[in-house]
């Protein structure tokens, strides 16, 4: 019986990879088993080598694994033209010929050797790789198989046939699915094609392999999510019922799960004509008092940077989702990376002041989005997710009764018409909404449109208590420090009165550290774990406040350890970068590990860093990782 499953289904876009692992992944969820998956597409339609990763274990599986060890090709049925080869190469075989590097030892292909010719498996030198690894190698005509029950694309659920099969599953949870999502014809013939390919594979094919799908049990019920529908329940959750955005990958995934709830539970979903409008709409249902929210990824949200400043000094509650993709410009718009932290934290003009979490995994990104629109409401600030591709589109399983909360569609600091009355107001009959004198924690409270006696004037000019346009030196000095005492008071809240926000791993008292934030956190956390049963003493901190920064809790893991390693996916490491301008005094304490090939790390990748970079092997690692000194060094 194997220990893990690492299964890879690859083809082209366009083949039906993602709708066919998200459904074999809830396949091996129901049978009992943890799951993981990684998406790699390209940004095209249609075409392009494409494939995702399930890693199944009947243990917690938090991160990708090193390599697979099972190859599903379906060949790429949209692949250019042939006249193109020139340039992009043979792409009707690229999900062969490019997964082949990754695959372990004793590993198992299944190809589709009716779009996989004999002349193009030579091509790629298949048969003597398969001997010098040990891997097990399936032709398998799936196309064929697929066309004599049906159409061409079911050759994926051919494919899966083949699979269950080699594994030895029961193909009672894959039936399930396929009746829950299809009927009549369709699922007639799929059923058809499932089983054919099923008894043919055990039929015709002897088992020499010994990888077989792991067994377990959950003892409560398991949902399949990914980051980007904790974030979109999370914001339910929290009372939002207002969105507007304009599509750009990885958001969109959020703006649509929001979008096809919204309109159930009396939400407005709004697609504008870009992002100016979508953050500036955001700012203007807020001001109306409407629990809202917008987001983009990098260039997008570049452009929010105007509507993002003026809820700032409107001090308009506002949550905005920026998810991150390999940039700069356009970039690699669907790979993953880590690389807009500073823009997030310093973009919009002057002393702004918002606040940034950072979740790291599923529950985490469903918490911090509670969060950010109760920290946003109470103190009449912006709060901004960061997340990345990686998050957004990885799937995992999640306990269902982890989403047992109540709802919170309490609009925070927002007086009643009732507490108006008692409120102070000039001599006009204004509302003093932005009263610094006796604003406790910097909050002066907040008034909604229409609300009797809550008439005030909202600008993005400095301004006067009551709204009016003031450059008043002493107006100015009053209203400046109020604001910046709201982040004094969030990071008092946050420290004080709440769980920690940050997620710990290792024996406290370890004496080497790993320090990371966002989606790297699973991988770290199982490399952490490789490396203590290895003998070495590590521990390590995922940190989700960006802003207020955590300085207590990582100051004080810092203090703990002789050195740290601080892991993330970008060039230029960023958030050592904000650890050193927050806590100067450990730059010579910390080393980078990067990671920016358009790959999110491997914990064997983590291990093989630590052992470079803090054991002081006198080497350099073999990954396309890059080892950056400390401070001084």
């Amino acid at each position: 019986m194997s220990d893990e499953l690492i299964w890879r289904i690859a083809g082209g876009s366009g083949d039906g990879i993602d709708s066919t692992s998200q459904n074999f992944a809830k396949a091996l969820m129901r049978s009992g088993l943890d799951v993981f998956t990684h998406r790699h597409y390209p940004s095209r339609i249609r075409g392009g080598h494409t494939y995702v990763e399930i890693r199944a274990a009947d243990r917690e599986v938090q991160s990708r694994g090193d390599g697979y060890n099972f190859l599903l090709s379906l060949g790429d049925s949209f692949a250019r033209n042939p006249q193109e080869e020139a340039y992009y190469g043979n792409e009707e075989i690229k999900p062969l010929s490019e997964n082949l590097d990754e695959l372990r030892e004793g590993g198992i292909i299944v190809y589709d050797e009716g779009l996989i010719s004999e002349e193009d498996v030579e091509e790629v030198n298949l048969h003597e790789r398969a001997e010098e690894n040990d891997w097990h190698v399936f032709p398998v005509d799936l196309r064929g198989l697929a066309k004599e029950h049906g159409r061409e694309v079911m050759r994926n659920t051919a494919g899966v046939g083949v699979t269950a099969a080699l594994l030895d599953m029961d193909l009672e949870h894959i039936e399930d699915l396929m009746s829950d999502a299809m009927g009549g014809d369709i699922l007639e013939a799929n059923l058809e094609i499932l089983h054919e390919a099923y008894e043919m594979t055990r039929e015709e094919h002897d088992f020499e392999h010994d990888l077989r799908a792991p067994e377990g049990s959950h003892e409560t019920e398991q949902a399949l999510l990914s980051g980007s529908n904790a974030i979109a329940y999370g914001a339910i959750d929290a009372g939002c019922r207002f969105i507007a955005g304009y599509p750009m990958t990885p958001w969109t995934d959020v703006f649509t799960i929001l979008s096809q709830n919204f309109p159930d539970m009396g939400g407005v979903s709004e697609q504008v004509e870009d992002e100016i409008a979508a953050a500036a709409l955001a700012v203007g249902a807020s001001h109306a008092g409407v629990k809202a929210m917008s987001g983009s990824s990098g260039g997008g949200f570049a452009l929010m940077s105007e509507p993002l400043g003026l809820a700032e000094m409107t001090e308009t509650p506002l949550v905005l989702i920026e998810a991150m993709r390999a940039g700069p410009s356009t970039g690699m718009p669907t790979k993953p990376e880590q690389a807009d932290l500073e823009h997030v934290l310093y973009t919009s003009q002057g002393d702004s002041q918002r606040v940034v979490f950072a979740p790291g995994n599923i529950e985490e990104a469903y918490e911090q989005t509670r969060l950010a629109f109760e920290i946003a409401w109470d103190y009449q600030i912006p709060a901004i997710i960061i997340y990345d591709q990686k998050l957004s589109g990885e799937n995992t399983n999640v306990d269902v009764e982890f989403f047992d909360r109540d709802p919170q569609p309490d609009l925070g600091s927002t007086l009643t018409e009732e507490e108006l009355r008692e409120a102070a107001h000039d001599n006009s009959g204004k509302f003093k909404r932005f009263n610094h004198e006796d604003a406790e924690n910097g909050v002066a409270p907040r008034s909604i449109p229409g609300q009797k006696g809550g008439r005030y004037l909202a600008t993005g000019n400095e301004h006067s208590p009551v709204g009016h346009i003031s450059e008043d030196p002493d107006n100015r000095v009053a209203q400046m420090e109020r604001r910046l005492e709201k982040l004094e008071s969030i990071r008092a809240e946050l420290d004080e009165e709440r769980d920690s926000t940050q997620t710990y791993y290792g024996p406290d008292d370890a004496d080497y550290g790993i320090i990371t934030w966002g989606s790297s956190q699973g991988a770290v956390a199982e490399a952490i774990e490789r490396l203590n049963a290895q003998g070495h003493s590590v521990k390590g901190i995922s940190v989700s406040d960006m802003m207020p920064f955590a300085e207590k809790e990582v100051t004080e893991f810092l203090e703990s350890v002789d050195e740290a390693m601080v892991v993330e996916m970008n060039a230029t490491a960023q958030f050592r970068g904000l650890i050193q301008k927050e806590l100067g005094r450990f730059g010579d304490k910390m080393t980078s590990l990067l990671k920016f090939n358009g790959n999110p790390f491997e914990p064997a990748e983590i291990v093989e860093g630590y052992e470079v970079n803090l054991a002081d092997e006198d080497r350099q690692p073999t990954a396309q990782v890059r080892i950056e000194p400390a401070a001084g060094d």
